[in-house]
């Protein structure tokens, strides 16, 4: 795709860009964020839930890094092929240039040890491919989030930033300027040469950052671009006619692992909203239960096993092996457990959607679906996994344990309802799929195992409670909650955990009814608010949700519906940005993509739908 932009304009009157205009860096430990400009709006450091250094993504003048033609241009961006490095092509009056971001790996770093000892350090090469061009360079750093205007003082050939918790060094290979808390430069790039910069995180750390000139920078670039392509080769991705957007999407999902714990991301921002000017505004920079046992079963159709090993490792360390109480659903990177959310009320928010959160207030909820997605992931990873520490067939145990001990109870449900608990009827099919994964992992769980006759008879109560009580006459569906007619697209996953098939009467009665009553131009909402009463205990309503979307395509592909599942799998991959990023939600009526970005559940629901899809043409 190419776009014309207009000049650079001062941050204080820029206008917020669209979220699917960002392009994705990563290096396993944190992200950064890039617009069809070449300016870098979102950057924590060292790692995802760090305090943003650069924040215009959510605020025009909370701190950017833009190099940039000084005059009106053309902007065509790619990744390079196998990789997260970014390429963006700027072609103006005078010449074209060509601009090459990304996160440094260690040197030499290749396959799963991608982001280990990471040098929190950002690369951007500028080449000339034709005639000349004039750039702009300015570097503002505004650390936590925009509250701190550092102190940026001329060092060598860059400078280096004094003041607030995350100082960086930069190198530059143009002449800079630094004053008024910024660094700036104004130079002009000819066919055949290059510019080379380096940002890194320096709060511990006096070194300057190690590449300056443009031959050091262009060799590193390459060397990230071996690294990303030799975890690509590691795995097995699947042959069919959705490769190139799976192992894309599964590039996304590496991505958003965090290397030093094996924690994933749910997503690397917070504070983008669920609806231009509303408040769902959430923090998703933390290891959800939920979205990182997705992530490695989505992983699983590349044959990712490390990822799923290493997040297995991290949630028993996480949750000290026991599971007393609430199995907590999230939990931050290092394996924290207090999230507490508060509010970051100098901030815009992004198109003035307000408040910006960061933390999150869900940490702490109930939220029984988590044992089965957990021991799903488990289930399925069991054999690359090998022998079970007595640490883990314990840990396996009590989640089992704890299904049956509570899968009666009421809780928030799998969408983090803010609002009353109720008997979730998702919540109670993932208990059904915890006890059933139990009974299957029994024979590996030692002594731990004796109690598999307890969990399949309780499994099976599971069972019939939800096709009693589930169903809803009046819809023709399995609805959101026991006694209840209210739609919830998480019935879609009865099918694709196996608690019923598909082309059962009645769930593809369920299947007609949310394709029917819970859509949106024809993408899946989450569930609707009815009248008068915001289930989720908020004002106002949120886009159509991509991960249900996905949903969707998978059950009719498993119902035999295989024009249908294609022709909605086409109109969900037509929303993706120009390099096939999504983000959590879509506004259908506008086609633009809403919610923390890029999401790992929309790339998730990506790599599944096109394995369904392909298995069944198969």
């Amino acid at each position: 795709m190419t776009d014309v932009l207009p000049a650079p304009s001062a941050p204080a009157t820029q206008d917020f860009r669209p979220i699917a205009d960002y392009g994705l860096l990563a290096d396993c430990t944190t992200a950064a964020l890039v617009d069809r400009s070449g300016s870098i709006d979102w950057l924590c450091l060292p790692r995802y839930d760090a305090p943003a250094v650069f924040t215009r993504l959510l605020d025009p003048a909370a701190g950017h890094w833009s190099i940039t033609p000084a005059g009106d241009f053309q902007v065509s961006r790619r990744y390079l092929p196998g990789t997260l490095v970014l390429e963006t092509t700027f072609v103006t009056a005078t010449g074209t240039v060509r601009l090459t971001d990304a996160l440094a790996f260690a040197p030499g770093q290749r396959g799963h040890d991608l982001g280990k000892d990471a040098p929190h350090e950002l690369l951007r090469l500028v080449d000339g491919v034709e005639g000349t061009v004039e750039l702009v360079l300015e570097l503002a750093p505004r650390p936590e989030y925009g509250l701190v205007r550092p102190l940026f003082r001329a060092e060598g050939d860059g400078g280096r930033t004094f003041g607030g918790p995350n100082r960086i060094a930069v190198r530059a290979g143009v002449p800079v300027e630094c004053a008024d808390a910024a660094m700036r430069a104004r130079f002009t790039v000819g066919a055949g040469e290059q510019a080379g910069f380096s940002l890194r995180w320096a709060a511990h750390d006096d070194r300057a950052p190690e590449a300056t000139a443009p031959a050091e920078v262009a060799s590193r670039l390459a060397d990230v671009a071996e690294g990303w392509r030799s975890w690509e080769a590691e795995h097995d991705f699947y042959d069919g006619p959705n490769r190139e957007r799976v192992k894309l999407s599964a590039r996304v999902l590496k991505g958003l692992t965090y290397r030093p714990t094996g924690a994933i991301v749910a997503a690397p921002t917070a504070g983008l909203p669920e609806t231009e000017g509303g408040e769902r505004n959430w923090d998703y920079r933390y290891a959800w239960v939920r979205d990182a046992s997705l992530t490695v079963q989505a992983l699983y159709i590349g044959s990712c096993s490390d990822e799923a090993d290493e997040f297995v490792s991290f949630m028993t360390s996480s949750a000290g092996g026991r599971v007393e109480g609430d199995l907590q659903i999230m939990y931050g990177i290092d394996g924290r457990h207090d999230l507490a959310e508060r509010e970051l009320g100098h901030l815009r928010g992004w198109r003035d959607s307000r408040p910006v959160r960061v933390g999150n207030g869900a940490w702490d909820q109930r939220q029984l679906d988590v044992y089965g997605e957990l021991l799903d992931a488990i289930h399925l990873y069991h054999e690359a996994l090998g022998d079970m520490h007595p640490e883990i067939q314990r840990f396996v145990a009590e989640l089992a344990d704890a299904a049956a001990r509570r899968w009666e109870e009421r809780d928030a449900g799998m969408w983090e309802m803010r609002g009353e608990l109720q008997h979730h009827l998702s919540s109670k099919v993932m208990c059904w799929v915890a006890l059933d994964r139990a009974v299957k992992l029994a024979p590996k769980l030692g002594e731990f195992g004796a109690r598999a006759a307890e969990w399949a008879t309780e499994r099976d109560r599971i069972r019939e409670a939800v096709l009693q009580r589930g169903w809803s006459e009046r819809r023709g569906a399995y609805a959101q909650a026991f006694d209840s007619d209210e739609l919830d697209a998480a019935a879609l996953l009865m099918p694709l955990v196996g608690f019923l098939p598909a082309d059962d009467p009645r769930m593809r009665s369920t299947i007609d009814a949310i394709a029917r009553d819970l859509t949106e131009g024809g993408l899946v909402l989450r569930y609707r608010n009815a009248e008068g009463v915001n289930a989720d205990g908020l004002v106002g309503e949120e886009g159509t949700f991509v991960l249900c979307s996905f949903w969707l395509v998978s059950c009719l592909a498993l119902a035999g519906e295989l024009d249908a599942a294609q022709a909605l799998f086409d109109q969900l991959t037509s929303y993706a940005s120009d390099l096939g990023l999504l983000a959590e939600e879509v506004e259908t009526a506008t086609g633009e993509q809403l919610g923390n970005f890029p999401q790992a559940f929309s790339h998730i629901g990506l790599i599944v739908a096109a394995w369904h899809l392909d298995r069944a043409r198969a």
